[in-house]
């Protein structure tokens, strides 16, 4: 099967794992570009054809062009309806979308904030623990919400894996890595139970990878 297009990313980042698991259910091929960051996306060509200069990026057969990871997976799972990665009929397709929102903006948002904040990118390297405390309690309310929500079925909208269930996962391995120690993950058993049922699919095993889970949340290190 000749590929569906050209993607540009890093297999480790977890925009580029939704839209490689997509494609790997789906059945469908996409050509990995060489990537080197810094360089690749700096590029005249690269920035001509994506002004962003961000990855994930993918171009089409056809030229047609997108960005951002949950945007470029869906279009892969456009391609194959008969996968189910979107549903079984508009409603299915409307719950999928609500989750893979939830997890983009109610999970990630969180762990990414957090992930600034310890490493200090913030101007003058600043980091305040009262608003690591109010951030990851956000995140730990989507958590719990998820958590009493996650056992209902084996996936999140039907019996099988669509696109909401890759990138939950892909948010939770990377929150795991960030914000959830062992003690924290500990907390959402049916969570991580999810987890290791999707990312264990022998279809996008290899694309996720190793857990790489830490045993505590990453923390600031003391000022010098």
């Amino acid at each position: 099967m000749a590929p569906i297009g050209s993607l540009w990313g890093i297999s480790y980042q977890r925009q580029t794992k939704y839209i490689l698991s997509a494609a790997a259910i789906a059945g469908l091929e996409l050509d990995l570009k060489p990537f080197e960051f810094g360089v690749t996306n700096k590029s005249p060509e690269f920035v001509e054809k994506f002004p962003f200069a961000k990855i994930p990026t993918f171009e089409g057969k056809d030229g047609f062009t997108l960005l951002e990871g949950a945007s470029i997976a869906r279009y892969v799972a456009s391609l194959a309806p008969e996968s189910g990665l979107l549903g079984n009929n508009i409603k299915d397709t409307a719950l999928v979308d609500q989750w893979i929102h939830f997890a983009e903006h109610e999970i990630n948002t969180f762990t990414d904030l957090i992930w600034q904040l310890v490493k200090r990118f913030f101007p003058e390297k600043a980091y305040s623990e009262s608003i690591h405390k109010s951030v990851f309690e956000r995140q730990e309310r989507s958590l719990k919400f998820l958590e009493q929500n996650i056992h209902l079925r084996e996936f999140i909208v039907t019996d099988r894996i669509t696109l909401a269930d890759i990138i939950l996962a892909g948010v939770i391995q990377r929150a795991a890595r960030v914000t959830l120690g062992a003690a924290e993950r500990a907390l959402y058993p049916n969570v991580f139970a999810y987890y290791a049922r999707v990312a264990g699919d022998p279809r996008i095993k290899d694309i996720f990878g190793a857990d790489d889970f830490v045993e505590v949340p990453v923390a600031p290190k003391k000022d010098e």
